[in-house]
């Protein structure tokens, strides 16, 4: 009989954590249809997350990305420190966009919400979303410090029981050239939680249950069993692998040591590179955010993500290095350096287990700020005032047993957005939006395809790009004999085929447009030992020319 009682307890523990799934599913679902920004709305840049009075996570919206959501597992702790969850009240909503407390930089909004049921505090619901513009000098790398890169908002009550913190809007509105939609993501960001938090208070009454402290005991319990066991079962030894990143002053040096010691996974960043003069600097809890998701997508991808499963593995990430950056450094841009470390984690968990491990991709988004009218070209603007941003992505790297992925945000997991969502909101005009052929790293399995862009101002009017692209220099590498993918380039449409600088403010002339070739991903095997038939498959379909089939894989076609 006790047997069966425990089996049952089991089983409903399993329904319980199932709907809990559900919860903050729905939690960021009704973000995206609430959000004024179309990086959240179009993209789904953004986190979701259901936590206990202790901080720590239990589940995370499947929407979502590594960089948000395993740094806004740390960011909850530090919301607590200042507003502890016995001061708060049903309606409050606390809000930050603190780099060092949050999710790396100023453009991400994180905001924490209470759960109450029967007047009792039972949770706390958290979310991040990436806003289109906080002020400053807008997401670029150009600035010299954290001050320039926009309005810093400290934790703070943005609601107080259900009231908005009006000094608070004010100074929101105020502060961004975007003031609508930036209030309107705030409204939203509480909006989600809301709907969190009342989901939250139906499942406890149907099941009765009066805390979520036995259901988070059990999803610690068994996320970290079951990672320990993965952990196990890899041999035991220190692996070491580097990347080389473009950079902006001068190229970066990512080093990364990688120890397996039987119950936990420690990574030392010693021999990277030191602090930048510009925004491409990653604070820590970034730094940890991709780097834990790097080693959790090979040891153990199975396990939900939460506290628990993401605790065995530790950072160790020297002082004044660009993993480790202090206040008050520029880190507008840090995804161009931070979204390297799941490679670079791969490099070394290639040596201990080959086979389940991914070629490096173009990894970065290519996400180009745009901007224009009068704060580009002052009274001679041909074209109302915008400021937009567009994502994108160049191809991942070969898997062991399949192809990579062509135009695909990897490790970002954003969607890359329509043009149509884009064009809709801004006056700008994609001319071309293609893949690009042959740039794919040859392999047994070959790379992805990364993508050719053209985009102008309506009217060929002059425009800016806040450039923030990677893989230009450095292209993604292959391994075990696969080729490299494409190099990413970027500049004019001209006939001369003008290069624009991979980082920086820029004006694009009038007449011109902005023309983007994003990197391909890398090859994994021997190319001469990819099935022909694939090959001239991708002939016919006009990913890679004849000359290509014939002098990488050896197929006449």
């Amino acid at each position: 009989m006790a047997d069966s009682k425990g089996a049952l307890a089991t089983i409903q523990r399993q329904i319980q954590w199932n709907r809990l799934i559900a919860v903050v599913e729905e939690q960021a679902q009704t973000m995206i249809r609430t959000a004024f920004s179309t990086t959240v709305r179009e993209a789904g840049d953004l986190s979701a997350g259901i936590f206990d009075l202790k901080g720590r996570m239990l589940a995370q919206a499947v929407t979502g990305t590594p960089g948000h959501v395993n740094s806004m597992m740390e960011s909850v702790g530090h919301f607590l420190a200042k507003f502890p969850a016995e001061g708060m009240q049903p309606g409050d909503h606390y809000i930050t966009n603190d780099p060092w407390l949050g999710t790396g930089h100023l453009h991400d909004l994180t905001v924490v919400t209470p759960a109450f049921r029967k007047g009792k505090i039972v949770g706390l619901f958290a979310n991040t979303a990436h806003i289109i513009d906080i002020g400053g000098l807008g997401m670029g790398p150009e600035g010299r410090s954290v001050f320039e890169e926009g309005l810093y908002i400290p934790i703070v009550k943005c609601f107080d029981r259900g009231t908005p913190n009006e000094t608070f809007f004010d100074f929101l509105r105020a502060g961004s050239r975007t003031p609508v939609e930036l209030e309107g993501d705030v409204y939203s960001l509480c909006a989600c939680n809301d709907a969190g938090a009342r989901r939250l208070v139906e499942m406890l009454d149907e099941f009765d249950m009066d805390s979520i402290d036995p259901l988070a005991e059990f999803i610690f319990e068994s996320s970290l069993h079951a990672t320990l066991e993965e952990i196990r079962k890899l041999p035991r030894g220190t692996y070491r692998a580097q990347i080389r990143s473009d950079g902006y002053e001068a190229p970066v040096t990512l080093n990364a040591a990688m120890s397996i010691e039987g119950e936990r996974i420690v990574v030392d960043f010693a021999g990277t590179s030191g602090l930048s003069t510009r925004g491409i600097n990653v604070p820590p809890a970034y730094c940890r955010a991709y780097a834990c998701f790097g080693i959790k997508c090979v040891v153990a991808p199975e396990i939900p993500n939460n506290w628990a499963s993401l605790s065995p593995f530790r950072m160790e990430i020297p002082e004044g290095c660009i993993l480790n950056a202090p206040r008050p450094y520029p880190v507008s841009v840090r995804h161009v350096v931070g979204q390297l470390l799941p490679d670079l984690m791969m490099g070394c968990l290639h040596q201990a287990v080959p086979g389940r491990v991914n070629a490096e991709g173009s990894s970065a988004l290519w996400n180009p700020p745009l901007r224009g009218g009068s704060q580009v070209s002052g009274q001679a603007a041909e074209t109302e005032d915008f400021e937009i941003i567009t994502f994108n992505s160049g191809g991942t790297g070969a898997r062991p047993g399949k192809d990579g992925l062509d135009g695909i945000a990897f490790p970002s997991g954003v969607r890359t957005m329509p043009v149509e969502a884009t064009e809709n909101v801004a006056p700008v005009i994609f001319w071309k939006k293609e893949l690009r052929s042959d740039s794919a790293g040859a392999g047994r399995t070959r790379g992805g395809f990364g993508q050719v862009m053209e985009i102008g101002a309506k009217g060929d009017a002059e425009f800016a790009v806040n450039a923030i692209f990677d893989r230009v220099a450095n292209p993604p590498k292959g391994r075990e004999g696969g080729g490299e993918g494409a190099s990413g380039w970027v500049g004019l449409n001209d006939d001369n085929g003008t290069p624009l600088r991979t980082k920086g403010f820029q004006v694009i002339p009038k007449g011109r447009r902005l023309l983007l070739r994003l990197p391909g991903g890398g090859g994994m095997g021997d190319p001469k030992r990819r099935d022909p038939e694939l090959v001239r498959r991708d002939v016919a379909d006009g990913l890679i020319t004849k000359q290509a089939a014939r002098e990488l894989y050896g197929v006449e076609v």
